[in-house]
């Protein structure tokens, strides 16, 4: 049960408190988005055509740059150092192609600029160009922003109750807890398993089958993706967008396919498809990590509210790649699911202002990347079936060290 208390400040309401993972008070958040708005100067929404470009032809430049440079590896005197070459290309094509993608990101939230047609001109040709599905990965991801950390209502990163985790392991209602405490305590090389299946086909299988989304009784499945016009994801109004997502997805399929012929499938290979499984997972790294921590809330019923789902989200550090081929979209993703028009060259600003507002609520986490996601992987299995606001558990136990969210 959770505890009340009277809260002293402005608005003399009472105050919930909760247990995070590490079993540390969690007081619901209480700000409101007219603070929020008043917190952040006004040139920080201003988008400008010149500057957003800039980096839509800094990205590309260096996307260019880096595959003619690939087309001298053959030119490396042995094989393994063209092995070694091919692998260095691969993975910061897939860095700098993220960055891409971000951008495409931003015109999907209209932060790009001013005008709705540029933005969606603009995301249409450089999702597509990464085999994103430009409008359909629009409005799935509106519904996400406007329903974050809600359980019943957010579209992805639904959390698994320990009902669903309990069935995924095969268990009925007269297995007893200790039986499914044996089962879920997985390895360490069983929890690598899954952060390699989730790393590699994780964005697939939620673009195709809605994997990680929400579950829709009766609809048959082979329409619950993002390409089906008719999908459940989506409004009846929105069809002909999915139809263009589909068209620009298909453009480049022929375009891969015509290449293949001309260059031979080596080639796209190299310089193409292993890039593009870095750019997915990529993705999944960044958004799994955006709103998976034992830090994080998720809420039910009348306990959510827009800026307390928004604030359920994490900023970490991902230095030189994140805030420069990236964009800032790890560094700055409180501020962005608060208000998703400010565009990436302000947020580093507004998110400083913010902090002011959201105080202990504003939730940044400086470990390592790559020890964050092992550890969320670890702790992060699944959430109480019933609660207002709960947190996640695991089979390991809770507690233990952490560094503060600053």
């Amino acid at each position: 049960m959770a505890e009340t208390e009277k809260n002293n400040g402005d608005r003399g309401a009472e105050v919930k408190k909760f247990k995070n993972s590490y079993g540390e008070e969690f007081i619901l958040p209480n700000f409101t988005m007219k603070e929020i708005y008043d917190a952040i100067p006004s040139h920080c929404f201003e988008r400008s055509y010149v500057r957003s470009f800039s980096y839509v032809f800094r990205d590309l430049a260096m996307a260019v740059s880096l595959g003619y440079a690939a087309t001298f590896i053959h030119l490396l005197p042995s094989l393994p150092l063209r092995v070694l070459a091919w692998a260095l290309y691969t993975v910061v094509q897939g860095m700098v192609c993220t960055g891409i993608w971000v951008l495409g990101h931003e015109c999907g939230h209209q932060a790009f600029s001013p005008s709705k047609t540029v933005n969606d001109a603009t995301g249409w040709v450089l999702h597509s160009a990464l085999l994103v599905p430009y409008f359909s990965w629009k409005h799935s991801h509106s519904k996400h922003h406007k329903n974050t950390g809600h359980i019943e209502r957010d579209v992805v990163f639904k959390p698994r109750t320990l009902k669903v985790k309990r069935e995924g392991l095969g268990l009925t209602e007269e297995d007893t807890h200790e039986r499914f405490m044996d089962l879920v305590d997985e390895t360490p090389l069983a929890t690598l398993w899954v952060l390699i299946r989730q790393q590699i086909g994780g964005w697939q299988a939620y673009i195709l089958a809605n994997l990680s989304g929400q579950k829709y009784e009766g609809v048959p499945k082979y329409r619950v993706n993002h390409f089906h016009p008719d999908s459940p994801l989506y409004e009846p109004s929105q069809r002909n967008e999915i139809i263009l997502s589909d068209i620009g997805v298909g453009t480049t399929l022929s375009i891969l396919a015509i290449s293949c012929h001309y260059f031979g499938t080596l080639n796209v290979l190299l310089y193409y498809v292993i890039p593009y499984i870095w750019v997915h997972h990529w993705l999944v790294f960044i958004t799994y990590l955006q709103h998976t921590d034992p830090l994080l809330p998720h809420y039910r019923g009348n306990q959510w509210s827009f800026q307390r789902g928004a604030s359920a989200t994490i900023d970490r550090e991902f230095g030189f790649i994140g805030r420069v081929l990236m964009h800032k979209i790890i560094e700055t993703h409180v501020l962005h699911h608060l208000i998703s028009r400010i565009p990436f060259y302000h947020a580093e600003e507004a998110t400083s202002c913010i902090k002011k507002v959201m105080g202990e609520h504003y939730m940044k986490d400086d470990t390592p990347m790559f020890t964050a996601l092992w550890r969320s992987a670890r702790m992060c299995q699944w959430v109480d079936d019933e609660g207002d606001v709960v947190f996640f558990k695991n089979g390991h136990g809770m507690g233990g060290d952490r560094i503060k969210a600053q």
